[in-house]
């Protein structure tokens, strides 16, 4: 639960941030980045892609409707801390099961309270990302700092969350058979893809081609994930096999990872796209839809005029790719996070992988 034990954020520069802890009683070193939803700390707190990382809150009160069972996106949490202006320990919510700060408390996840949370987004959207300890406040600033410089880069984020062996999520009077690359998978993903007629076989991220092509699936799904898209070489040799066989919709990382199988580069973003409440547009119909995002890397649009792959989406604010396609291989896939959770459900998405799949039977 909240307490009063002094706690303090520390960046590389020196700077610091004094607060209350909430949550495990634990220090962590780890890069810090802001979301921007007004809604769901549950769900991005359970979101994998965000293994690893201390997430600063911008929406000023936090925990008030506690957490429920139902509405997590993974089975286990793996946020690196959690930082926001007021916690509230007394939830008002009738479904709720656990307060936030037992649920981070259960995943050994750090928490702090009461520190200025638009000044410290402020600093991250000006200087870029940037590795952070959290720790408690009696912890000499050099200490700190020397803390941070020792502490080695993790390269191994789906390695860490991928599951470990094959799982099934069947629905009734099922239509398609689909195989999801585990890179970090939420789980609503899954859930659309059931309400959708599909019986979806969940695989490690190391599975190999051959044995996705012996389960002969109807289209494959690469999950979106944590973690430099360079660290999973081996998925984009899988969808280098896979692509023109079964069709392919990748999600977050796994646009990536078909961006990269088809010789594309992606570049780290300055501060990241984190929260429910971002702006894409169609290319092709100009439309624009508010999306859900939790990525820190773009395709790079430079080396994807020498690929196969047209740009399908991109972000109103920045400029970045958010989505790409190859028509003839039916491949395509989006850096947001159709699934929402939080944020808005992008069911044309899913209702277009669906048709890819009737086509081809």
């Amino acid at each position: 639960m909240a307490n009063e034990v002094r706690k303090k954020i520390v960046f590389q520069d020196g700077s610091e941030y004094y607060g209350y802890g909430f949550g495990a009683d634990s220090e962590r070193v780890c890069e810090i980045v802001f979301d921007t939803a007004m809604a769901g700390y549950q769900e991005m707190m359970s979101d994998l892609s965000f293994t690893d990382k201390i997430v600063v809150m911008t929406y000023p009160l936090i925990g008030n409707y506690g957490v429920a069972d139902e509405d997590f996106e993974a089975k286990v949490s793996t946020l690196g801390g959690l930082v926001v202006r007021e916690y509230n320990d007394i939830p008002s919510n009738f479904r709720y099961t656990k307060t936030l700060s037992e649920e981070m408390e259960e995943n050994h996840i750090p928490g702090i309270w009461g520190v200025d949370t638009r000044e410290i987004t402020r600093k991250i959207r000006d200087n870029g990302s940037s590795r952070v300890i959290l720790t408690n406040a009696d912890v000499p600033t050099e200490k700190a700092i020397e803390i941070i410089k020792n502490t080695p880069v993790t390269t191994n984020a789906v390695e860490k969350v991928s599951c470990k062996k094959r799982w099934y999520s069947r629905t009734t009077n099922a239509k398609y058979n689909v195989v999801a690359i585990d890179c970090g998978i939420k789980l609503n993903i899954i859930r659309l893809l059931n309400a959708r007629g599909c019986n979806v076989t969940v695989v490690p991220f190391n599975t190999s081609a051959n044995e996705i092509i012996k389960m002969n699936p109807d289209g494959v799904v690469i999950s979106n994930g944590p973690g430099n898209p360079e660290d999973v070489a081996s998925i984009v040799d899988v969808i280098k096999e896979l692509k023109g066989k079964f069709p392919l919709f990748g999600i977050g990382l796994g646009n990536l990872l078909i961006g990269a199988a088809y010789g594309a580069k992606s570049n780290k973003l300055k501060f990241g796209h984190h929260g429910g409440n971002h702006p894409v547009m169609d290319v092709e119909t100009g439309k624009v839809i508010t999306v859900s995002q939790s990525e820190d890397y773009t395709l790079n649009e430079e080396t994807l005029k020498s690929t196969d792959l047209k740009i399908t989406h991109r972000d109103i604010l920045d400029k970045t790719v958010e989505g790409v396609e190859n028509e003839n291989d039916k491949v395509f896939g989006v850096q947001f996070n159709p699934e929402g959770a939080p944020g808005a459900v992008n069911d044309v998405l899913f209702d277009k992988f669906i048709t890819i799949m009737k086509e081809g039977k």
